[in-house]
C-alpha cells in the first residue's frame, strides 16, 4: 500500500483529489461467475468478503443498482449492539459483535468503531422486570449486562431529566458496555475494498431487471449492464427485497417502511455513549463531529420514499425533549429516511429459498446495521455450503409456514411494560 507524507497529502487534497488510486476496480461484467450477490450495501459487500476470505469463493460479482453503500448503509443511526434475548437472535448478535471487535483489524481499514456503551432506561416496575430478565438472559448467554440505578446513570451521565416530576422518571437501565457505533460508510468502503483485493468484482449502476432461469432454477440475471449466469445467486437488497424477490416469482413476508433519522447542529461534547429511552421509541448518541443523532419508530405506511412524514418527526422530537429538556433549544441539522425490510416477526431470513439457485438475506427490520459483519459471515457460509451456519439456522423462510416465529420486535431490548 502506498505511504504518503504529510506534504503529499496535503498536496492532493488540493488537486481534488483526482490523482488519487481507486480504492477498488471498476471491472467489466464477466459473462460467467461462480456466485452473483444483488445489493452493493454492507450486507452484499460483507457476504462477498466472507466467500472470498472463509471459503476461498472469489469469482464473484456485487452488483448495485446505484453506488456503493447508498442504500440503507448509509441511511442509519450507526448503533451496534448485541443485547436480543429470543433464541436465534442472542448468539448471532454476539456473533456480530465479536466480529466488529476486530473489524478494522480484519480489513485493514479504519471503521471507526467506538464501544462507547448503550444504556436503555426503564421508567416503571414493569419495565424494570423485562429489563431484569433481558439482562440475566444475555449473561446466562455469555454476553455482558448490567442493571444500574438512577443514581448510578446520573453520574455517569448527567443533563438527563431525572427529577421525580418528570413525565418519565428514569428508574434505572440496563446497560451494555461492549455496544457503541460505527462509521456506517466506512464499513462499506472497507469491505468493499477488502472484497476487492480478493478478486470480487463489484458493479456499480448495474440494476437487474430480470431472473434468467433454466426450468425452475435460476441461473443468472439480465441487467441494464448485459446477462451475467452463475450457480448461485444471493439476494441482499433491504427495503427491495420484496420486489426483487417478486421478479423470481416469490413472495416474501415483508413489508417496506420509511425509518427516519435526524442529526441536530454540532455541540461540544455532552455524553460519550447511546442511549435508548424505555418510556418511548427513542435513541440517541452524539457523533464525533459534535451532532446528536437521533431516532424512532418506521413510519407505519408502506413506502419506497426516503423522506418520512411528520408524525413521525412530532413523536422523536416529543419523546426527545421529554427525555433531554435542553433539546427544545437545538435546531436540527438535516434528516433522512432508509426503507426498511419489515419482516413478520422483527427478525430477518437468511437462507436457501424455495427456488433452486437462490439465496435470500432480507427482513432486518431495525437490526440491519449492527448485524452487518455476522450478515455476510453467515449468508456467506448458507451460499458456500448450502446449509446454515448455526448462527442463521432459525432464520430460515419457512419458520413463518411452520409456526416458528422468532418475536423479537427489534426495535430495543426494553419494550413498553405497563
Amino acid at each position: 500500500m502506498a505511504r504518503y507524507s504529510a506534504f503529499e497529502i496535503f498536496k492532493q487534497a488540493l488537486s481534488g483529489h483526482k490523482n488519487w488510486a481507486s480504492a477498488w476496480r471498476d471491472p467489466v461484467p464477466k459473462e460467467k461467475y461462480d456466485v452473483i450477490i444483488i445489493g452493493g450495501g454492507g450486507h452484499g459487500l460483507a457476504t462477498a468478503y466472507y466467500l472470498a476470505k472463509e471459503h476461498g469463493i472469489r469469482n464473484v460479482a456485487v452488483l448495485e443498482k446505484g453506488w456503493l453503500g447508498g442504500g440503507n448503509t448509509g441511511r442509519n443511526t450507526t448503533i451496534v449492539r448485541s443485547n436480543y434475548m429470543i433464541e436465534g437472535n442472542t448468539g448471532f448478535y454476539e456473533h456480530s459483535m465479536k466480529l466488529w471487535e476486530n473489524l478494522s483489524q480484519e480489513l485493514n481499514y479504519n471503521v471507526m468503531f467506538s464501544q462507547r456503551g448503550q444504556y436503555n432506561t426503564f421508567h416503571n416496575p414493569g419495565q424494570m422486570d423485562v429489563a431484569r430478565r433481558r439482562a440475566n438472559t444475555l449473561r446466562l448467554n455469555g454476553i455482558e449486562a448490567e442493571l444500574i440505578t438512577a443514581k448510578e446513570m446520573q453520574a455517569r451521565v448527567p443533563g438527563l431529566d431525572y427529577s421525580a416530576n418528570a413525565r418519565f422518571p428514569i428508574l434505572g437501565a440496563m446497560y451494555q458496555r461492549r455496544a457503541g457505533t460505527a462509521r456506517h460508510d466506512a464499513v462499506a468502503w472497507g469491505y468493499a475494498r477488502g472484497a476487492d483485493q480478493l478478486g470480487v468484482d463489484i458493479i456499480q449502476n448495474c440494476e437487474v431487471e430480470e431472473f434468467i432461469r433454466d426450468k425452475d432454477r435460476i441461473i443468472g440475471v439480465r441487467t441494464n449492464r448485459g446477462e451475467m449466469r452463475a450457480a448461485k445467486i444471493g439476494m441482499a437488497v433491504a427495503g427491495h427485497s420484496s420486489h426483487v424477490a417478486a421478479k423470481a416469482g416469490l413472495r416474501l413476508p415483508i413489508e417496506s417502511h420509511v425509518l427516519q433519522a435526524f442529526v441536530s447542529e454540532p455541540l461540544k461534547p455532552i455524553f460519550d455513549t447511546v442511549i435508548s429511552f424505555g418510556a418511548a421509541h427513542f435513541y440517541i448518541s452524539q457523533s464525533d463531529k459534535g451532532g446528536l443523532v437521533m431516532g424512532g419508530d418506521i413510519d407505519g405506511y408502506n413506502s419506497y420514499a426516503q423522506k418520512g412524514g411528520m408524525p413521525t418527526m412530532e413523536h422523536v422530537f416529543a419523546a426527545g425533549v421529554s427525555f433531554l429538556p435542553y433539546l427544545s433549544r437545538l435546531k436540527v441539522l438535516r434528516q433522512w429516511g432508509g426503507i426498511m425490510d419489515m419482516s413478520m416477526d422483527g427478525s430477518p431470513i437468511i437462507c436457501k429459498s424455495p427456488i433452486d439457485g437462490f439465496y435470500i438475506n432480507a427482513g432486518w427490520c431495525y437490526g440491519g446495521f449492527k448485524a452487518t459483519p455476522a450478515s455476510g459471515w453467515c449468508f456467506a457460509h448458507t451460499i458456500a455450503k448450502d446449509e446454515p451456519h448455526e448462527f442463521n439456522e432459525k432464520f430460515r423462510l419457512d419458520r413463518f409456514s411452520r409456526g416458528y416465529p422468532i418475536d423479537e420486535r427489534g426495535a430495543g431490548p426494553t419494550p413498553n411494560a405497563h
